[in-house]
């Protein structure tokens, strides 16, 4: 006989977590059964999560560190911006994977199992693993793989490799982050130094890639090593830590396997904001409107996405996808054309229309009319 529970999480990365805190603190779910299954342990650092928010939020006791402004730098510009009212937020993986488990670990009706989901039966209800799990709802995070031929949708990758460095002198500003350093790329590409200053003598350093190929490891090195000592000027450090990731960014529409029975979370439900990699404060808001939905009677996935912010990531990949060496451009008339405010309001896909066409009207280009056309509406 299967293992039977009411709701089965898929995953226990940052959208099954977060998916089960928000059923663990509705006591509206107090009598309901949960399993999250996931064939890791999920205890290591092996990510960085940043978001902006306006004021305190649901997760300041893990706030790792914050910044109230930043800088954008090209080989031309140099832009300092103020993001009141919000604050740039980071958060290690390692520290929300420990907050999350200690909380749901105390909960009778939260169960941790380790195990990998081969298939779920929609007939009998059953994930089949190493054993068998049956629901009477799946939140699934495994990502279909078709993604990667699909003709129709567009793909970059955001790749990256980061150094977390320490020094013995005064380097870093640790008021104020860089969100893009343009002045050393790779190539004819889309591609640029991320930095978030910990401390005068410490900070995350990230040679990140926004382009249609992935790329050797050993060209992250190269081009971190080649900022620290050519643009800050730093030749004797100490490397504490390293993480590299790779982020699919991609209007595929992964949400058209959600079923009545199923729902994709995550990367696999389009949750990651195509255009830009975020997923933390998305994620946040898909799951307080699943729980909306069951409470509801309707469907977990009932309008969890928005068809227009959807189309305007879809243009903003059509065009980088085609013309990659346009990213300092295109970045360079978003952040000088518009106010820090606007962008992120943007980002959060919270703007009006009028607002939306005002940012549209600022990165003005024939490339971006042609892909208006590709894609449609």
């Amino acid at each position: 006989m299967p293992d039977s529970f009411d709701y089965i999480i898929i995953g226990g990365g940052l959208a099954g977590l977060q998916l089960a805190l928000r059923f663990a603190e509705d006591p509206y779910f107090n009598n309901k059964q949960f399993a999250i299954i996931d064939p890791s342990d999920k205890t290591e650092n092996d990510k960085t999560w940043c978001f902006w928010e306006k004021g305190k939020g649901n997760w300041e006791s893990i706030i790792y560190k914050s910044w109230e402004s930043g800088r954008f730098l090209t080989s031309s510009k140099y832009l300092k911006f103020q993001l009141e009212p919000y604050k740039y937020k980071m958060i290690r993986s390692e520290d929300f994977y420990s907050l999350a488990k200690d909380r749901l670990q105390s909960l009778n009706n939260f169960h941790f199992i380790k195990d990998s989901i081969s298939e779920i039966d929609e007939t009998t209800m059953i994930a089949h693993g190493a054993k068998q799990y049956q629901a009477t709802h799946f939140f699934d995070s495994r990502i279909n793989p078709s993604y990667l031929k699909d003709k129709k949708s567009s793909l970059l990758y955001q790749h990256f490799k980061g150094w977390i460095i320490e020094t013995d002198s005064n380097i870093f500003d640790p008021d104020q982050f860089t969100m893009m350093d343009y002045r050393l790329k790779h190539n004819n590409s889309t591609s640029f130094t991320y930095m978030l200053p910990l401390s005068r003598t410490k900070a995350l350093i990230e040679f990140t890639f926004f382009t249609p190929y992935l790329t050797e490891e050993s060209v992250y090195d190269e081009m971190l090593m080649s900022y620290i000592k050519e643009y800050l000027g730093v030749d004797q450090f100490h490397i504490s830590e390293t993480e590299i990731g790779v982020i699919p960014m991609t209007d595929f529409p992964f949400h058209k396997d959600n079923t009545p029975s199923i729902t994709k979370i995550g990367t696999a439900g389009s949750w990651v904001k195509g255009s830009t990699g975020y997923s933390f404060k998305h994620t946040e808001k898909k799951t307080a409107k699943i729980l909306e939905n069951i409470k509801a009677g309707k469907e977990p996935s009932y309008e969890l996405l928005n068809s227009r912010f959807r189309w305007y990531d879809a243009i903003f990949l059509d065009v980088l996808t085609r013309n990659n060496e346009m990213g300092e451009e295109i970045f360079s008339k978003f952040y000088s054309k518009n106010s820090t405010k606007n962008i992120l309001k943007y980002l959060d896909e919270e703007t009006s229309l009028s607002e939306d066409l005002k940012i549209m009207f600022s990165l003005f280009d024939v490339e971006f009319i042609k892909s208006f056309f590709r894609k449609g509406i």
